[in-house]
């Protein structure tokens, strides 16, 4: 239980920690599009990024796949502008039209979840209960992107309740700004 402790805590960090910022950046950009009364449909969507990740986690941990970590340093910024760019084409709110966010969110974790692979895999490399130990990691993921979540469709309805801001007007403001941060992240990560 020691080892879940110490790994959910990991995961935890992963998402919370002020060295996050691409994963909150991703985040923000797959949850602008939702209201605080789509809590259901947002947890589908984290719990749809978490299994990427994990995914793609286990099979590095494990060395069944292997990337160059300076190309994928570079894609996690490019799958953010991109999750950006296509909150911008959304016109309509409806549960169709905003589908393409769970293609997004597990294909997109699939990258995500080789950028933290290096790192945890020298740590579980003397670990005994490896299962376990990534079984924590991704809780603690989990419930810190739960928590990143919550927050985002907090002060978006804060927003567009106290300060009348309409949906649209939301969504591209945030969008942008998630667009704008993570392409400057992108260009300073080019890998040649």
């Amino acid at each position: 239980m020691q080892d879940f402790g110490f790994y959910f805590g990991l995961g935890w960090e992963h998402i919370i920690s002020k060295n996050a910022l691409d994963h909150q950046l991703f985040i923000a950009a797959l949850a602008a599009i939702y209201l605080l009364k789509d809590w259901k449909q947002v947890l589908i969507l984290v719990t749809a990024f978490t299994i990427g990740h994990s995914l793609t986690l286990i099979l590095t941990v494990f060395d069944i796949i292997r990337f160059n970590s300076h190309w994928v340093e570079f894609l996690i910024p490019c799958t953010i502008f991109i999750t950006a760019i296509s909150n911008l084409f959304q016109k309509k709110f409806t549960n169709k039209s905003i589908r393409i966010n769970y293609f997004l969110a597990l294909t997109f974790g699939l990258i995500h979840g080789m950028g933290f692979a290096n790192a945890i895999r020298f740590m579980l490399a003397n670990d005994q209960s490896v299962g376990w130990s990534l079984f924590g990691f991704n809780v603690g993921l989990e419930v810190g992107q739960i928590a990143v979540v919550i927050c985002i469709l907090i002060f978006a309805s804060i927003v567009m309740h106290l300060f009348k801001v309409k949906r649209r007007d939301w969504v591209i403001f945030l969008s942008a700004a998630v667009f704008s941060i993570s392409l400057q992240m992108a260009l300073d990560r080019i890998p040649f």
